[in-house]
């Protein structure tokens, strides 16, 4: 296969690797050696506990056109990096403590510790908004009759049985009411949750409403025009929701706001190049469970998420967890292929 071929590992995951080591290069001599060490920790943990979103991403993105492709790989990049891991956590704390975007702006660059304590304060209704959305993701693909290929089969079986146009957003709304009620602020839970929710159907139903107009035409095979740049957006707030809690945990690693863009911002690049490399080798065909893998995790993630405000749960735990799902699906995808292989033989 040609160097810059473009299904050529070096192509796909060349720019992410100069990027990262540009980042790294001057972390280090602006900053110093303990700076390099925060950042690498966490361009590390983005990467190993975004490997689902990668997936999730993969199947959504294998529905684009190129052009649409590049786009989430260029404008997204920037979105990700200084929307998601910037923007985003500043106008949350601002919304949630009545403060002006400026002052959480100088807190963030001058105060970080003061910063780091009103993202902390904001997190239940950052959790509930990113917990919901999640929930929502997963339960559509597992109460999907359309869905043939069963992993775990009598759960999915089960879950399919009993499907529904509204089942996930029914059960979303009675999940997550109930972990909001059982929290010190439910009115607060209850809002964000079904801000979660309702983003999720929007974003989602708009997707789906555009890409089925775009397919009875039957101009592209691959999504272009509208239908392709809500499926961006789409892409963009998954990317949202599964970044939120990491964000937050960064703080664990450095309360340097400049560290934390930089390190998530280059374990984003790499979840980016995965995410084409999977849909440009066809990943999720050859590893057929390696998706319900992936939504197993966001299911585990939510749950955490829902959770981690009555209970204290190590950010590391839904990370490793995933791993773990993922590498499982991974094995039995496997083994599933040889079980065939030799039926055929």
């Amino acid at each position: 296969m040609p160097l810059f071929d473009s299904h050529s590992p070096y192509r796909i995951f060349g720019f992410s690797a100069l990027a990262t080591l540009a980042i790294l290069l001057a972390v280090f001599f602006r900053l110093g050696t303990s700076a390099l060490v925060a950042t690498l920790i966490l361009v590390v943990i983005e990467i190993t506990f975004s490997f689902e979103n990668a997936i999730i991403n993969a199947k959504v993105l294998a529905t684009m056109s190129r052009f649409w492709q590049m786009m989430f790989l260029t404008i997204g990049i920037v979105v990700a990096i200084f929307g998601m891991r910037i923007v985003f956590p500043i106008v949350i704390v601002a919304l949630s403590t009545g403060l002006s975007w400026r002052s959480v702006l100088d807190l963030a660059l001058n105060n970080p510790d003061a910063y780091a304590a009103q993202l902390a304060t904001a997190h239940p209704s950052i959790a509930a908004f990113g917990a919901a959305f999640l929930l929502m993701l997963a339960l559509s693909f597992f109460f999907d009759t359309n869905r043939s290929v069963l992993w775990l089969k009598k759960p999915e079986a089960f879950m399919q049985k009993f499907s529904s146009r509204w089942a996930p957003a029914t059960i979303t709304a009675l999940i997550a009411g109930g972990a909001a009620l059982a929290g010190p602020h439910p009115s607060k839970l209850l809002a964000a949750s079904s801000v979660g929710i309702a983003a999720y159907m929007v974003i989602h139903g708009l997707a789906e409403l555009f890409g089925s107009l775009q397919t009875g035409k039957g101009a592209h095979t691959h999504k272009v025009g509208l239908a392709a740049f809500v499926s961006f957006l789409y892409l963009e707030l998954l990317d949202a929701s599964f970044s939120l809690d990491g964000v937050i945990g960064a703080f664990a690693i450095t309360d340097t706001v400049i560290l934390i863009a930089a390190g998530l911002g280059a374990g984003a690049l790499w979840v980016r190049s995965m995410t084409v490399y999977m849909v440009r080798k066809g990943t999720l065909k050859n590893y057929k469970y390696i998706e319900h893998g992936a939504h197993y995790t966001v299911l585990v993630l939510a749950l955490i998420m829902l959770l981690s405000e009555q209970f204290h749960i190590p950010e590391a735990a839904a990370g490793f967890s995933g791993v773990i799902i993922i590498a499982w699906s991974i094995i039995a995808s496997t083994a599933s292929s040889q079980k065939k292989r030799k039926r055929r033989s």
